[in-house]
């Protein structure tokens, strides 16, 4: 039988792989954490209590059953449980446990405990960045605004992959949480990443995650993604078509492409206060690079600044879509990242 349940059934020797992998109370713990967010092994040792070496050995174990995926991140390593069969298994497991057990309610609060540090380190490093942003927000329209024509640029039909590049603090995956069904943000900046968990975690949004990356050099699968956004993040590359050449090879057949950007302008100041590289984008400039990538402008919109003066800045909304056929043929998994 194809697809169905069928796509999610495990054979006995895997089945016992995970069962066995689970088989020890150090791991069935780590495995219930892991079924909450995504952890390092700082984050499980803090929690455990156990020492790094120790917490190591168990995550690898763990990964090589196919229970949880590792994602390398600079100096760091995190662990989330795998989205396929093995890692619904694990998640069994944890929804037949009590609750009130109370080895798991003690590693509960102290999970809760170092949400709240990372939130309050977060906070910290938003106090820095403040008046910088404010004061290029208050070049442009307001978000609320930007917010509004991206929702409506991106429509009610929901879908099954999104990826956000230059995430950010998480805005647009929290923004657009009700659309998709696997959410990836990536970002290169470490700082911005712990604010980008801090608040997925707060909302609660389980079904997307973050992830340390280069969009000009993407570590995922092509073909592997149903919209993909790129918000306010073109004007810091040298070289933008590059980042955009990336975007278009993880787009799905019939995908789309969300940029938004400012239109032309002459703010040199940006450049040397905001580390901007580029002035902003034309119409025709965008829809030369995304011909070239044989994608399909569907709709542009600008959004002035309420105040239309030669000191503000008009926001560019452009969606794209993949001109190529949809087919039936099976798809990457966007969870896994490639070498």
């Amino acid at each position: 039988m194809a697809g169905g349940k069928q796509d999610k059934a495990l054979s006995v020797e895997a089945t016992l792989g995970v069962l066995r992998a689970a088989g020890e109370a150090t791991r069935l713990r780590l495995i219930a954490l892991l079924a909450e967010s995504e952890l390092t092994v700082k984050d499980a040792t803090a929690i455990l209590g156990q020492s790094q070496p120790r917490i190591s050995r168990h995550l690898k174990l763990l990964t090589e059953a196919g229970v949880i995926l590792r994602f390398p991140e600079g100096a760091w390593v995190y662990y989330r449980l795998t989205d396929g069969p093995s890692g619904d298994l694990a998640r069994d497991l944890v929804n037949r446990m009590s609750v009130e057990d109370p080895v798991l309610v003690a590693d509960r609060e102290r999970f809760k405990a170092l949400r709240r540090a990372k939130a309050e380190e977060a906070a910290a490093f938003f106090a820095r960045r403040a008046k910088t942003w404010d004061q290029e927000r208050s070049l442009h329209a307001p978000d609320a605004d930007v917010e509004a024509a991206l929702l409506a640029a991106v429509g009610d039909t929901p879908f099954q992959s999104f990826l956000d590049l230059g995430t950010g603090t998480g805005r647009l995956l929290d923004l657009l949480r009700e659309h998709y069904v696997s959410g990836l943000g990536i970002d290169a900046s470490q700082e911005m990443l712990s604010v980008a968990r801090a608040n997925l975690a707060q909302s609660g949004l389980a079904h997307a995650q973050v992830r340390h990356g280069d969009i000009c050099a993407l570590a995922v699968p092509p073909k592997s993604f149903d919209l993909i956004s790129i918000h306010q993040v073109l004007h810091y590359l040298d070289d933008p078509a590059r980042a955009l050449a990336e975007a278009a090879r993880a787009l799905r057949p019939g995908g789309r492409l969300l940029i938004i950007d400012f239109a032309p302008h002459d703010l040199e100041f940006l450049r040397e206060d905001h580390a901007h590289r580029r002035l902003g984008f034309s119409h025709d400039q965008m829809e030369r690079w995304l011909d070239t990538l044989e994608l399909d402008l569907d709709a542009v919109t600008d959004l002035a600044p309420a105040d239309s003066s030669d000191t503000k800045l008009t926001v560019t909304l452009w969606l794209a879509r993949d001109r190529r056929i949809v087919t039936d043929v099976p798809l990457a998994d966007p969870s896994r990242e490639v070498a």
